[in-house]
């Protein structure tokens, strides 16, 4: 039934009015939004594991709610999504859509096409050809087949699926990269330069297919003509006056700074002019405001606030009405038959394989190796939002009907879907990986200086920091080790640490902060408030007279480990500082959450140098660390723990205080058991090792740090039972009189350590002593060091039994096998 939407009303007078709020216009966008977003973030969330780009789950969100599953229900249909709401809901969703073109101009730098030359347009060129030609090839098939399809006109036809076959999604391909963390390699790149190169194109040829679809029975032929030299007018007023003028706008609006709201306004109202101004000539607005967003000045900080200002409005509120705009739209079952499901097979193999064999020949002929170019052709295969804004143009204009829509939004969604686990299996990018030598504070006789330090005396750390609560215990921790002596100096690299979003802002972060694949140095923008952790220990280097070299690690979360480790090797660190994922403010815990904790444990399992881990309990408030507590239980990590507190007793203003326990036990021995593995038990190595020789190693150590500290260490030998050695060590930490207490993991264990396997773990991570002083439950009040150190030989975890007395007692521990 046909309904006057002049006679729909914006809001109700309320329920108590009798007036049902779904039959006005604003209430049901309201509710409409909300579900939308609701099951966006919900499949989101599902597909998070499978490290698929956000707008998969939008348009499977858009493609549920519509037709193809509950718009089955005509009720529903009828209630939430009714005929006369959807040029209400579609307005409000081309907004949206307007502004997020004009993000992707903003995130488009033609400086960076234009510095890899001929190679990434050769590349380019052969992966849009071969793909339309196939395009058109498909539609001819389509177009005798598919019921209703010849009702469009010829040429629009062609070119529409020409076009829909050889687009590359640049905004998704962006972020894949990133995700993968391929966005600063030379293969990302070259794809990113290529999908630029892309992008431009089948931007011109959606104007021609509009220009040509918009040509009807009642208009001149030379219409689409007087269309195209428009818009070639259009592009040229752009780049002669809009240009510069926002050339000028971008430098006033720095000089301002946090005054600039005017020119942002002006920005914003240029966006919505450009896209009436293409809408007028007769290309789509869309067109407009992604020349526009090209014309802004990429340097400087001018596009990243405007991208901080509208981002998260548009691409988290209103993008979503879209996809499910063009959800509403798609019919899964108008694709009926054998028949019909054999042309989406076709359709989606003539787009892989013309996208790939085109890119990756071409790409093979400039001198790739074949497995890089062919990894670049399924990257160059995203589709995304930029296929659905030509398929929602197409279906517009009359050019595609129901079912070669479905069949185009499915296409879509696959080849976009296969693209992320089809470059993690094609494409591991090798790392350089340098010699083991100096990679853990302990002096060994068998080490010798090497070229992969500057100077041996030299000691090198990388501490990494989650955000500016962070900085103050790092800082109070770096100052007990400073000691700028000839005989020992410190090197600092400071490793920020930041989430990887599908925020256009963080994207370009990513890009500016990194240099193939590895994050590095960047001097510029240091007063963005991104950069508040290295300006404060830019300001402490300065005060201290010390060596600092901050770096920006923009990762996904199940990758940033092999940044800090890549970081850490590169810059052969001997010690690598993470801050735990709780902290402790005033009696009140803040927790960062699984995800930070998760990239902590598998830093500990593949640093190749020494890690300690900061569990911060107000080292921030206290101004300098002056007392510090190292306890001594003895094995490889309680031996490093040791090193690092000689360190520490250089310094004139820190008083260090040495705790060693000695205690008899029975014979335990570890065994591999057939348990499953638990995050909830400790890890232990029962690679061979000798007790008698690691008792000696132990005296030696303890022997020669109090000859070497002799005077600057208290040193203290308490004799305890294994069973009354946490109880000793938990009242070191709660008695308040050290700031720090330093401990070792503990994976070789000596007997004590290995006595306490059994008990329940909160963290695993840090082992069962830095476990109970870190524990919420522990009364602990001193902030807590634990010490891993780095063991060459590459280690596999399984679970272990415990022999005592001969006896097996079988526990749910954790080894460390020697691979």
């Amino acid at each position: 039934m046909a309904v006057n939407i002049t006679s729909i009303k914006t809001a109700s007078n309320g329920i108590w009015q009798h007036d049902n709020p779904l039959n006005f216009a604003f209430p049901l966008l309201i509710i409409q939004t909300t579900l939308i977003l609701l099951l966006s973030r919900l499949l989101s969330f599902v597909l998070k594991p499978l490290r698929q780009p956000k707008v998969i789950a939008e348009i499977i969100g858009g493609i549920l709610l519509g037709p193809s599953a509950l718009g089955r229900n005509s009720s529903y249909m009828s209630r939430l999504f009714p005929t006369w709401s959807t040029p209400i809901m579609e307005t409000v969703a081309s907004v949206g859509l307007l502004f997020f073109l004009f993000l992707v101009g903003l995130e488009l730098d033609i400086r960076s096409i234009r510095r890899t030359g001929r190679r990434a347009f050769s590349i380019a060129a052969a992966g849009i050809s071969l793909p339309f030609a196939g395009g058109v090839g498909v539609a001819f098939i389509l177009r005798n087949k598919v019921p209703g399809a010849d009702q469009a006109g010829y040429l629009p036809f062609l070119v529409f699926m020409g076009v829909a076959l050889s687009i590359t999604a640049f905004p998704v391909l962006a972020r894949i990269l990133a995700e993968l963390n391929l966005l600063t390699t030379p293969l990302g790149e070259t794809a990113l330069s290529a999908a630029a190169f892309n992008d431009v194109a089948a931007w011109v040829l959606l104007a021609l297919a509009v220009a040509l679809s918009g040509a009807g029975q009642h208009t001149s032929p030379l219409a689409s003509v007087w269309v195209l030299l428009s818009g070639l007018g259009f592009i040229a007023v752009q780049l002669s006056a809009v240009r510069p003028v926002m050339t000028w706008v971008a430098r006033r609006a720095e000089e301002e700074g946090v005054e600039s709201e005017a020119w942002i306004c002006l920005t914003l109202a240029g966006v919505l002019l450009s896209g009436f101004a293409t809408d007028f000539i007769g290309i789509h607005s869309i067109f407009g405001a992604f020349v526009f967003g090209l014309m802004v000045p990429k340097e400087g900080e001018f596009c990243g606030r405007l991208m901080e200002r509208i981002e998260d409005f548009v691409s988290g509120l209103l993008l979503p009405l879209y996809f499910a705009s063009s959800g509403l739209k798609t019919n899964v079952a108008a694709i009926k038959g054998a028949e019909a499901w054999g042309l989406l097979a076709l359709v989606v193999g003539t787009s892989c394989v013309g996208k790939i064999v085109g890119t990756s020949v071409v790409a093979v002929a400039c001198r790739m190796p074949v497995r890089e170019a062919i990894t670049l052709g399924v990257l160059m295969n995203t589709k995304g939002l930029v296929e659905l804004i030509v398929l929602n143009i197409g279906k517009e204009r009359k050019v595609l009907n129901d079912e070669i829509f479905a069949i185009m939004v499915l296409m879509a969604l696959l080849t976009t879907f296969i693209t992320t686990p089809t470059v993690l299996a094609l494409y591991k990018p090798a790392r350089s990986t340098n010699l083991p030598n100096q990679r853990k504070l302990q002096r060994s006789a068998a080490s010798s200086p090497s070229s992969v330090a500057d100077d041996p005396k030299e000691l090198r750390i990388l501490t990494c920091v989650h955000g500016p609560r962070d900085v103050p215990a790092l800082i109070n921790l770096i100052e007990t080790i400073r000691c700028n002596t000839p005989k020992s100096r410190l090197k600092l690299y400071i490793l920020h640490l930041v989430e990887l979003t599908e925020r256009s802002s963080s994207l370009t972060m990513a890009r500016r902060a990194r240099r193939n694949r590895l994050p590095f140095r960047n001097p510029l923008r240091r007063d963005s408030p991104r950069d508040q952790v290295a300006v404060a220990f830019e300001a402490y280097a300065q005060m201290g007279r010390l060596r600092v070299r901050p770096m920006t690690a923009v990762s996904a979360m199940p990758t940033m480990h092999e940044d800090v480790c890549a970081v850490a090797d590169e810059k052969c660190v001997s010690l690598l500082v993470l801050p735990f994922h709780k902290r402790w403010l005033g009696g009140e815990v803040e927790n960062l959450g699984h995800a930070w904790r998760a990239v902590n444990q598998r830093v500990l399992r593949n640093a190749p140098c020494s890690v300690a881990v900061l569990v911060d309990r107000g080292l921030g408030r206290a101004g300098s660390a002056r007392e510090i507590c190292v306890v001594f239980l003895g094995g490889p990590d309680d031996r490093e723990a040791l090193e690092l507190a000689e360190r520490m007793a250089e310094h004139p203003g820190v008083g260090v205080t040495a705790v060693r326990f000695v205690a008899e036990g029975p014979n335990i021995t570890l065994r591999p058991s057939a348990k499953k593995c638990s995050e909830e038990t400790y890890t232990f190595s029962t690679a061979v090792m000798d007790r008698e020789r690691e008792k000696e190693l132990d005296e030696a150590a303890v022997t020669a740090f109090r000859r070497r500290t002799d005077g600057a260490v208290k040193f203290e030998e308490r004799e305890t039972g294994a069973a009354g050695v946490l109880e000793a060590v938990l009242g070191i930490g709660r008695s308040g009189r050290y700031q720090v207490v330093v401990v070792g993991k503990g994976r070789f264990p000596s007997v004590m350590v290995a006595e306490l396997a059994g008990r329940a773990a909160e963290h695993p991570e840090l082992g069962p002593v830095g476990d109970a002083l870190t524990s919420s439950a522990s009364g602990v009040v001193s902030s807590v060091l634990v010490i891993q150190q780095h063991d060459v030989v590459h280690s596999e975890e399984t679970p272990v039994s415990m022999v005592l007395n001969g006896e097996a007692k079988v526990i749910d521990v954790v080894e460390e096998v020697s691979g």
